[in-house]
């Protein structure tokens, strides 16, 4: 059976290794999460963050963040729909329900 993976993404600055780490996991054939928070929302805008959410099993990002970044809560970023505009849950959901768990 496949490990699934969680990862917590705070850092804007690590979305190429969240990229390359879902890709690795992908191609074992491993479950992928990822959830975007605090400053990481910015990667939200990125060009090739709905590459990701096609990647991944289940993309989201934390929506108070989002809107403390200065983004509209109603501009859904591009690969995602508005049950993935989340909260903080969905940390839980990764540390609960994952078999590995990284924070980047």
């Amino acid at each position: 059976m496949a490990k699934s993976l969680g990862i917590f993404v705070t850092n804007p600055d690590n979305f190429a290794h969240v990229m390359g780490i879902t890709k690795a996991a992908k191609a074992k054939g491993s479950k992928v999460k990822v959830f975007f928070t605090w400053t990481a929302t910015h990667n939200a805008k990125d060009p090739a963050f709905p590459e990701l959410c096609e990647l991944a099993d289940d993309v989201s990002i934390c929506v108070d963040s989002y809107k403390k970044q200065g983004y509209d809560v109603e501009d859904i970023p591009q690969g995602l729909t508005s049950k993935e505009m989340a909260t903080q849950a969905q940390h839980g959901i990764i540390i609960e329900d994952y078999d590995c768990y990284i924070s980047l």
